[in-house]
């Protein structure tokens, strides 16, 4: 079997640098605090939420109200 395609899906770029963006507040945040591990805890928190808005807006069903399969992401 050949490969084709880089195996990187398109998008991903700009959510990790999204990630690496948040952590990186994060951690200033934590200084600011003089806590870091709490900064860093809430950017891990805030990159999860950043993940799913992500991949919910590239799937395009953002606001989507399905009366029979529930609210969707």
């Amino acid at each position: 079997m050949t490969q084709t395609g880089t195996g990187w899906p398109r998008g991903r770029t700009y959510w990790v640098l999204g990630s690496v963006l948040l952590l990186g507040l994060g951690i200033l945040v934590g200084l600011i605090w003089q806590n870091v591990w709490l900064g860093v805890i809430l950017a891990a928190a805030v990159s999860v939420g950043w993940l799913i808005a992500y991949e919910s807006s590239r799937g395009r069903n953002v606001g989507v109200n399905d009366e029979d399969n529930g609210i969707q992401l």
